[in-house]
């Protein structure tokens, strides 16, 4: 018996975010398949290639950087920091953010794995005509794009979004009764 399909205008093999994540999970398994006995994953990769891009980045700039959601970063920067790659230290501007770089164990981590990031880069890319390959990287910058300045917009702040409140009339304190049609107690 055929499947049915659901009524609606959802279609599986159609639906963006189902591709993207089918897409995504195979990027992740060339990169681990490129890694072979490295530890380094594809997270821990582009965190320790931001890092080196630009030293002392605060972890919130980390955030921005990478796409990865602040608590994640934290814990992933807590567990680098354990294996000797990352070092972290407060800022001189902001004493409540912390600064991370490199450390010498981890320049050698990023250093190894740099070539198994673009060899799965390649791999990646190689399933697809030559004549594709701009295209998507193209769509998926300019989806990006798009999706960050929409939480560029999300991240004003809430009092600034709001339209001015309206004053509302004073009151006007009670009038007295007069003290003849006052009763007594």
């Amino acid at each position: 018996m055929a499947a049915r399909k659901p009524t609606g205008s959802f279609d599986l093999e159609n639906s963006l975010s189902h591709l993207l994540r089918r897409a995504q999970q195979f990027a992740y398994d060339q990169f681990v398949q490129q890694m072979g006995a490295s530890s380094i994953t594809p997270r821990q990769f582009i965190v320790l290639f931001a890092v080196n891009e630009e030293e002392g980045l605060s972890q919130t700039d980390l955030v921005n950087r990478t796409g990865i959601d602040r608590s994640t970063l934290a814990d992933m920067i807590g567990r680098m920091i354990k294996n000797g790659l990352l070092a972290r230290k407060r800022t001189a501007e902001d004493a409540r953010a912390n600064s991370v770089r490199l450390t010498a164990a981890g320049r050698r981590a990023l250093k190894g794995a740099m070539p198994k990031a673009i060899a799965a880069e390649k791999a990646l890319l190689d399933v697809l005509p030559k004549t594709l390959q701009g295209d998507l990287l193209k769509g998926l910058g300019q989806l990006n794009s798009a999706i960050e300045s929409m939480k560029i917009e999300d991240e004003t702040p809430k009092a600034a979004k709001r339209a001015p409140a309206k004053k509302k009339p004073a009151r006007k304190a009670p009038a007295k009764k007069p003290a003849a049609s006052r009763k007594k107690a």
